[in-house]
Parts: structure tokens; sequence; C-alpha cells
């Protein structure tokens, strides 16, 4: 029942183990992909933007069952086995990881920071100015942006970052 040809299958990982085990089936010469998405977090008050899995715990090995030592994936550090059924690799469907390497490719997963335009509207997503409107002022290079809000009847101009903002349709 094994179809000619590479395919594609899923390994399941170790908790967080996503990118020890890419590396690791890398280095025994196994053609690995491993969707990220890039994702905002904040922590006592800072904001940073980190790669995350796609999927977490699993990553996608391209295997010919005829030709490769595909039990030896199941021994590599950072992986946990091979998605199987009856002893067997179960394959993912046809199409399936190429599509999402064709999303990576054209940047479907990169952030949004375009969505900012001066004089667009947009407001907080929270904090102590949380869902207030303004109009954006001006952007920099590094994702500063100066917002100008209406408090107390006067036009007020705040900083803040691209992250802390939301957009509004004009």
């Amino acid at each position: 029942m094994c179809a000619a040809g590479p395919l594609w299958y899923a390994a399941y990982t170790n908790p967080r183990s996503e990118a020890r085990a890419a590396q690791r089936l890398r280095a025994q010469d196994y053609a690995v992909f491993m969707p990220t998405l890039r994702k905002t977090v904040r922590h006592a008050r800072r904001s940073r933007t980190i790669e995350t899995p796609l999927f977490p715990r699993y990553l996608f090995v391209s295997l010919d069952l005829t030709r490769d030592r595909w039990r030896s994936i199941n021994g590599t550090a950072g992986v946990s086995g091979l998605v199987s059924a009856n002893d067997r690799p179960l394959p993912l469907a046809t199409g399936l990881v190429e599509a999402l390497i064709a999303a990576e490719a054209i940047g479907a997963h990169a952030a949004d920071d375009d969505a900012f335009h001066i004089d667009d509207p947009a407001c907080f997503r929270d904090g102590p100015f949380a869902e207030l409107i303004g109009h954006i002022r001006s952007i920099d290079a590094k994702g500063r942006v100066e917002l100008l809000l209406q408090l107390m009847g006067r036009s007020v101009a705040v900083q803040t970052t691209v992250a802390q903002l939301r957009p509004l349709p004009a």
C-alpha cells in the first residue's frame, strides 16, 4: 500500500522542541518543513515579535517509505514519533504541505505592519486609552507611531508602537 515517491508525513514532537527536532532531522538529511507564525507577545510592559510554530508539537517530514529509514525518526532527539496507524506512518493529503509552503513563500504569515498609513484612523488594543480612536500622524521605520487623540476638547499627540494599535476602516 506504499505509494511511489516521497510523501509528507507528520512528526509529533516533544513540548516546545519543534525547532530542535527539525534541526536534528535535517542533520540526518530529511526534508523537513515547520510552518511558523509571527506573534507579538507582551511581558512586563514590553512587546516583541517572535516566531511560533503554526502547529505546536508537529512538523512535516518528506519520506519515501520504500527507500528511507523512517524508523530512525522515532529515535531522533525532540521527536516523539511519526503519526502512525498499524505501525505504519500515515501520509498527509497530497498538496496540503505544498500549499503551506507556497503560503509561507508569499509571506502569508508576515506581520501586517502595512495596515497603517498617515491620517488613517486607529485605536488602542488595551491599556488606559483602550478603544479611543485617533488618527495616525507619523510612522517611523522602527514601528513607532504618533497618534493624534481628541481628549478633553483638544488634540493630544500620543507616542506608541504599531503592535499596540488596531486599524479601523476609513
